[in-house]
């Protein structure tokens, strides 16, 4: 399901949905010129893109320094894999520019309703439904899986993960445990 091209019509699909977004940004974008902030956002742009393609999976959307992106259940390692690599990526190239922000990742897994949408002669591919939501809802300083995301990856991935609780969320080992309760 997780193609380039525009389907034709809606469709129920399970996929693994994954929100990222910077911590910071918001603070950081008061203190750099509009060019500065538009370079270095067109950077973060093509790193998640480069990432999330090369695995398969599809970028949803950009908005600010946000994106919703997606990858098929049955490529949840791959996916997961590609949503880690990203966390260091982005990392990296933030620190690099002088920036004190850092990427946040979560995701979570289930159906959601993929198709077109959007105004009539101008439709888009997005993906709505309550898994979006819960995957939104996922609070994170560094990268969290949902336990139904946690549960879809193998043995040897799911070591990259320890158990955090309230609600039951699953964070990389490397990262420190700062959750609030929404």
């Amino acid at each position: 399901m997780v193609t380039s091209a525009l389907p034709a019509s809606r469709v129920e699909v399970p996929l693994l949905v994954a929100f990222i977004d910077l911590s910071g940004y918001a603070l950081q974008a008061t203190r750099v010129t509009d060019d500065e902030l538009a370079a270095i956002v067109d950077g973060y742009y093509e790193l998640v893109a480069a990432r999330v393609t090369a695995a398969g999976g599809r970028v949803v959307k950009f908005i600010g320094d946000g994106a919703l992106v997606v990858f098929d259940v049955a490529a949840a390692d791959a996916g997961v894999a590609a949503l880690l690599e990203l966390k260091d990526d982005v990392d990296r190239y933030l620190a690099n520019a002088g920036w004190g922000c850092r990427a946040n990742i979560k995701a979570h897994v289930g159906p959601v309703i993929a198709g077109p949408y959007g105004a009539r002669d101008d439709k888009r591919f997005d993906v709505i439904g309550k898994t979006v939501n819960t995957a939104a809802m996922l609070d994170s300083s560094g990268v969290a899986l949902s336990a139904e995301a946690f549960r879809k990856l193998s043995p040897e991935m799911r070591q990259r993960f320890k158990k955090h609780t309230w609600p039951t969320t699953y964070i990389r080992v490397e990262d420190p445990h700062r959750f609030r309760r929404r």
